[in-house]
């Protein structure tokens, strides 16, 4: 699917189903690929670069919201292209063993 195009994986949060969204994802004819019920561990907002950064930067203390933002930016420019083609790959990979059983809940 994704070589197609643009394929759009979200859940049914307010500004994902508002009118004005829908009528975006219809006007660009991009896909709307849903995501399962119960499957937290296929979140698109915690699928791999969270876990990261919670390790990384977890515990850590900042002075103030320029410093949280400063530190973010820089640990994500250090980040290679092939650490994002990876998290997507094991979402693909997770997403499909998803469809498999049927949308039940996938297990890590």
């Amino acid at each position: 699917m994704i070589s197609k195009g643009n394929v759009l994986l979200h859940d049914n949060a307010g500004p994902h189903t508002a009118g004005v969204t829908q009528s975006l994802i219809r006007q660009f004819h991009w896909e709307h690929f849903d995501h399962p019920p119960y499957s937290l561990d296929l979140a698109p907002s915690d699928y791999h670069l969270f876990l990261h950064m919670k390790r990384e930067l977890g515990g850590m203390r900042f002075g103030s919201d320029d410093d949280t933002k400063n530190d973010v930016e820089s640990w994500l420019s250090k980040l290679a292209g092939s650490f994002f083609g990876n998290g997507i790959q094991k979402l693909v990979t997770r997403y499909d063993k998803c469809l498999i059983i049927g949308g039940n809940y996938v297990e890590k």
